[in-house]
């Protein structure tokens, strides 16, 4: 099993979704930007290094949200999310096609990765 982390990523009421790579698997689908686990690293020191790498933006690591352990045809992830506060001003976009800032109302208006969607649903029940 992969160990994969992501962030729901604040910045004021909105949080980051990013697009995932049209070259890549399930190119095109919306998620909460992350990735993997590297040996040695937690999961908070992990988030912090993929968003530097994918977005060249620096974050504060806040609580736990939730884990997901999804099965995709070619591998079985868990994905442990947690939210953060974005601590840079900008973004820059290095692996993904697009990036929004969205209200938790505008979660529906977007199609998600596979192992995203029940955080998607998590977040639209707390609001």
């Amino acid at each position: 099993m992969i160990e994969v982390v992501a962030g729901i990523i604040y910045k004021g009421e909105k949080f980051l979704i990013t697009q995932r790579n049209l070259k890549k698997l399930q190119g095109g689908l919306w998620e909460f930007p992350g990735g993997k686990v590297e040996k040695g690293e937690t999961y908070q020191e992990a988030l912090k290094r993929e968003i530097k790498e994918e977005l060249n933006a620096e974050i504060e690591v806040e609580e736990y949200f939730d884990t997901n352990i999804f099965e995709y045809p070619d591998r079985k992830i868990k994905l442990i999310v947690y939210k953060a506060k974005l601590m840079s001003d900008d973004i820059e976009l290095l692996e993904h096609e697009d990036a929004k800032w969205i209200s938790e109302e505008e979660l529906g208006n977007y199609e998600f990765a596979g192992a995203d969607r029940c955080f998607v649903e998590k977040l639209m029940e707390e609001f």
